[in-house]
């Protein structure tokens, strides 16, 4: 039996199109449900989002997010239903640096991609036409990962291996597909192959030249894929990472204060800057919610330095 076509949403006027009228009224709840769910850092909207869409017939919606990127994933979705809501913004601290390097020339290594949304983003005309790879280690996400990246042209390259501290094999472990992991000694789930970060420099995937931008979701392994790293964040690259929201002791951010070369930077909301952290303790006031993550960033590059200070006084300039 042929899927049913994918429901279309075009993020800047908000038309839908190709929905039945009861998914019509679902694209109302979820999006409403978002707009409240905001007051409360969207907590128990991913949760209510999934039992509706059990209502749902099973088909894909493309997101449509500016006119050269477009976003599919199954209709209901909890944790990317959001996206309904116009209001709503994903990430906004890599959103800031990612709209501010549009003129430099850096591939992006999406790592933990899940269906690889930044790399839509950041291989579209309006962010700069950047080279992605796009590494993904989950079987059932990286179907939806090619997915997106075939309605785009391709035009990111997709792995499907786990990032770690070394090559080997590992076991997923989880039920949410946003959150699955190979941290711990899992004997069961999916096996899938791990790679260092270093191994795309030995393996040709990369040169040692280049600039780069890391985005590392990878749920629990954050200090082993950093350890994996070490040459290639010797070089122009910004490592951009998940401190967890119920961590108390900012334990990856820790790690990279403490025992990397990595300068530590994170996007304080009150200001709209990107700060420095000699400090840990700025991250008990900005990781405000215990369910959300909050990415930092750690870059030992003086270009990406200079570019992160620039970025700051733009944005001074724009709050005057």
């Amino acid at each position: 039996m042929m899927a049913a076509p994918p429901i279309q949403f075009d993020r800047a006027s908000g038309v839908l199109e190709g929905a039945n009228p009861w998914e019509r009224l679902a694209a109302i709840a979820l999006r409403l449900g978002s707009k409240v769910a905001s007051n409360f850092s969207h907590r128990g909207y991913n949760g209510c989002a999934n039992l509706l869409r059990r209502t749902l017939p099973e088909r894909d919606i493309e997101i449509r997010l500016n006119p050269d990127a477009t976003f599919a994933f199954p209709y209901g979705d909890g944790y990317w239903s959001k996206l309904l809501n116009r209001s709503f913004s994903y990430e906004d601290e890599l959103d800031l640096l990612f709209q501010d390097s549009t003129d430099i020339d850096y591939t992006l290594l999406d790592c933990g991609a899940n269906y690889g949304y930044w790399s839509v983003l950041v291989s579209s005309a309006p962010y700069g036409s950047h080279k992605a790879i796009a590494v993904e280690p989950s079987s059932q996400n990286f179907a939806k990962l090619a997915n997106n990246a075939k309605i785009n042209g391709n035009r990111f390259n997709v792995m499907k291996c786990a990032i770690g501290a070394s090559r080997g094999t590992a076991h997923l472990s989880g039920t949410k597909h946003e959150a699955f992991s190979i941290a711990g000694d899992a004997a069961e789930g999916e096996e899938v192959p791990v790679i260092a970060l270093d191994n795309l420099l030995d393996d040709g995937k990369i040169a040692t030249d280049g600039k780069y931008l890391i985005k590392l979701d990878v749920e629990g392994v954050e200090i082993e894929a950093i350890k994996g790293g070490a040459r290639l964040l010797q070089g122009d690259s910004v490592l951009l990472c998940e401190e967890h929201g119920n961590d108390p002791l900012h334990t990856v951010s820790r790690y990279i204060l403490e025992q990397t070369p990595l300068k530590l930077i994170v996007y304080d909301p009150r200001t709209n800057r990107l700060e420095t952290v000699t400090e840990l303790s700025i991250l008990n006031r900005i990781k405000v919610s215990s369910h959300v993550g909050y990415n930092v960033f750690g870059t030992a590059s003086a270009f990406w330095q200079s570019r992160i200070s620039a970025l700051n006084a733009n944005a001074a300039r724009h709050m005057q």
